[in-house]
């Protein structure tokens, strides 16, 4: 009776699945063919109960069939327990054919573009519950090594598929450009499996733990083909922001199951002892900084390892390691990670730095940083040579060498020391740009300043002596760019006016820009258009405002949460964007420079104020949006983060105080309460974050208000709050 009615069962089963496996591309059934193995189930389990079942034989007739069983099929009888997928598999004689059809089935699951809202939920439901038992029989826990197996095939089974369904995922993350939308999405859909969540009502931790620092081992050493002088020059590609949103989110998945701590010790052990793929190893270390908040010191206290390690062993694997990592972290930005000029500061800049120990030490540092030079970007050299390592007198040859070998570099990428900006910013995480984009920035932050002091920068008036070759290449041709003359004379004429007049610009250079400008304004009048707005701009701005409101949407829903970090990194890499556009992409305030502010008339280009204002709109929306839920003590990192990102834009700063001046100290109390309350605590946020934002310099051109120097930005605010009237009092006590 157990034989007949296992070999009936079994051709009744191939009959169901006929229908579908004539397309050899279903995995999941259709309603009629439901309710017929529901009924043919029924019978079975009374059947089992009845013991008159015979369940090895029934599964010796499932794979004689002529196609393999539907994974619906399979997952229904596993459910309903006639026989688990176990056994199913251990019956089967060809352990790698087995393979290639659970893979090919779990692909064919995860590609239900088309499904009704139940088949998508029965695709998950057998996604999940096979991997549960690939994962308990695959990364088998230590109190189960011991024990003699039931099944012996199961294992390597098991294995075999979450490996090949892992390297399925890597190939099309890998080729994720010319991969189809459909594969993607499928992709997507298994990344489901790594939610730790699902794992909730099994009770096999340790199996999960393993299987995850297998998967991160996997990944980080996927396909090393690149070497680490290809990841100095590529890294930059493989910031949060540009890297494959597959990746990031398996990342995030993975991150979940580890402490911070643990995941490092991971991340050291793999990095020791595998030969791995730069680029997911960097893309791995931006993700963690990004996402989460205590990732900053821990990646501090691996660097420190890898430089102790270093030093003490002579070894250049452990140098390139740190310093890929140091770069990788630094270009996230200073709200998650210090600046790569101050992280070599401390790390070298003084007498107790890693290298200060012997002649030895200091020799093999400037070996390892000769090595680099090759393959170095001219922002990395340009901070060895601006800030270079503390040497002792008698070893400043070692220095003298490796600044001549770092100043023929940049002059081979064409980038010299003497063109460089007046006002460059050597922390800058964004790529170098030419002398002429520089000379741009230089010009626009040369006006600012002139327009708060009245007075030619000294830096210009300097550069026109002690750099000329700069000055009459680069940076007076960027000032004389053709344009269309405002009627009343703006800042930018007068400055040339000014420059003039103290001989620094000859005569006929002069006349010949009030030409070009005049033919300018003809021929845009020719065309019916003196538009002056630049158009590219708006498509960026537009963006970014786009990018601002999903925020709001994830700051108001609480469940959401986790995912603020990452979309703050996406905004700052779009205000990157914007800033690209009117040519301010590479910072023009130094990182050492100080921020000059014209207190009582304190103005703004169009195009800056517009960009700050969608920012301050933005937080003041999203700490109105927090206040629903929490009071401020309980609101998280969220705001402190965006005000961060902020700071990391080093021209934004000088726009943002100038408008925050022109917001308190002039229209304070004019202003409603919602604009006091989002006011008062961005203070509070960039008093938190001061370290990031140079010192202060009030300008005054009004005899009666003293020019003050080098104050903190909490020092600022002092001067802004100022109590001169009983209607400023009270804004003031708001």
């Amino acid at each position: 009776m157990g034989i007949l009615s296992a070999k009936t069962t079994a051709a009744n089963i191939d009959q169901i699945c006929k229908a579908s496996m004539e397309s050899k591309s279903a995995a999941l059934l259709n309603m009629e063919q439901r309710k017929k193995l529901s009924c043919l189930l029924q019978t079975v389990k009374d059947l089992v109960v009845d013991n008159a079942f015979c369940r090895l034989l029934f599964c010796q007739e499932l794979w004689k069939m002529q196609n393999p069983p539907m994974p619906e099929v399979v997952w229904h009888l596993h459910r309903g327990n006639i026989i688990s997928l176990g056994e199913l598999l251990e019956c089967n004689s060809d352990p790698p054919a087995v393979v290639e059809w659970l893979f090919s089935s779990l692909c064919l699951l995860c590609k239900q573009p088309d499904n009704s809202p139940p088949d998508l939920e029965i695709s998950g439901h057998i996604l999940s519950d096979f991997v549960i038992v690939f994962l308990q029989n695959g990364f088998q826990q230590t109190s189960d090594l011991g024990k003699k197996m039931k099944f012996q095939k199961i294992p390597h089974i098991c294995y075999a598929v979450l490996q090949k369904m892992l390297i399925w995922v890597l190939d099309a993350i890998a080729s994720e450009k010319q991969e189809e939308s459909s594969k993607l999405q499928a992709v997507k859909c298994w990344l489901d499996i790594f939610t730790v969540t699902m794992y909730k009502s099994t009770d096999c931790p340790e199996s999960l733990q393993q299987f995850f620092i297998h998967t991160l081992t996997e990944i980080l050493t996927y396909n090393p083909l690149l070497k680490a002088s290809d990841a100095i020059h590529m890294q930059r590609e493989w910031s949060f922001a540009r890297t494959c949103p597959l990746l990031t989110t398996l990342y995030r998945k993975l991150f979940v199951a580890f402490s911070a701590e643990k995941l490092m010790c991971h991340l050291q052990q793999i990095l020791e002892t595998h030969e791995v793929n730069w680029q997911h190893v960097l893309s791995c270390f931006s993700t963690l900084v990004v996402c989460q908040a205590e990732a900053e010191q821990l990646v501090k206290d691996l660097l420190s390892s890898l430089l102790i390690k270093a030093f003490e062993n002579y070894d250049m694997e452990n140098m390139i390691t740190a310093f890929l990592i140091a770069r990788q972290a630094a270009l996230e930005g200073p709200a998650v990670f210090m600046p790569y000029a101050e992280w070599f500061k401390v790390s070298f800049g003084n007498a107790s730095g890693y290298h200060g120990s012997s002649k030895k030490a200091l020799v093999f540092l400037f070996e390892f940083l000769s090595e680099l030079v090759p393959f170095e970007a001219p922002q990395y050299l340009k901070v060895h040579i601006m800030h270079p390592p503390f040497v002792p007198t008698k070893y400043r040859s070692f220095l003298l060498e490796y600044i001549t070998l770092a100043k023929t570099r940049l002059a081979d990428l064409k980038v010299a020391i003497e063109d460089m900006g007046l006002y460059e910013d050597l922390s800058s995480t964004k790529e170098a740009v030419q002398p002429q984009c520089q000379a741009l920035e230089d010009v626009e932050k040369a006006i600012r300043i002139f327009e708060n002091t009245g007075k030619i920068p000294i830096s210009v008036m300097e550069a026109s002596i002690f750099r000329r070759p700069y000055y009459t290449s680069h940076f007076i041709p960027a000032l004389l760019m053709p344009r269309v003359l405002p009627e009343t004379p703006d800042s930018h004429m007068v400055f040339i006016d000014s420059l003039k007049r103290a001989d620094k610009i000859p005569p006929n250079l002069y006349s010949r820009y009030l030409q070009a400008c005049h033919s300018l304004k003809e021929k845009l009048l020719q065309e019916g258009s003196t538009e002056t707005e630049p158009a590219h701009l708006k498509e960026p701005i537009e963006q970014l405002k786009a990018e601002l409101d999903e925020l709001r949407v994830l700051m108001t829903d609480q469940s959401k949460h986790d995912a603020v970090p990452v979309h703050i990194a996406l905004i700052s890499e779009r205000l990157t964007t914007v800033l690209r556009c009117t040519n301010k992409e590479s910072e023009a305030a130094a990182f050492s420079s100080r921020i000059q502010i014209n207190i009582c008339a304190p103005t703004l280009e169009q195009q800056d104020q517009s960009v700050i204002d969608l920012l301050l709109t933005s937080f003041c929306q999203n700490l109105i949006a927090a206040s629903y839920f929490d009071p401020p003590h309980r609101q998280g990192l969220c705001l402190s983060l965006f005000v961060k990102m902020i700071c990391g834009h080093r021209h934004l700063l000088s726009a943002l105080l100038t408008r925050l001046c022109q917001l308190i100290y002039h229209q304070g109390p004019a202003l409603n309460n919602a604009h006091v309350l989002g006011l008062a605590a961005l203070v509070i946020h960039l008093n938190e974050s001061k370290s990031l934002i140079p010192e202060v310099e009030i300008v005054s051109k009004v005899p009666q208000f003293a020019s003050v120097k080098g104050l903190s930005v909490t020092e600022f605010w002092n001067h802004l709050l100022v109590c001169r009237t009983g209607e400023s009092l009270a804004f003031c006590l708001r």
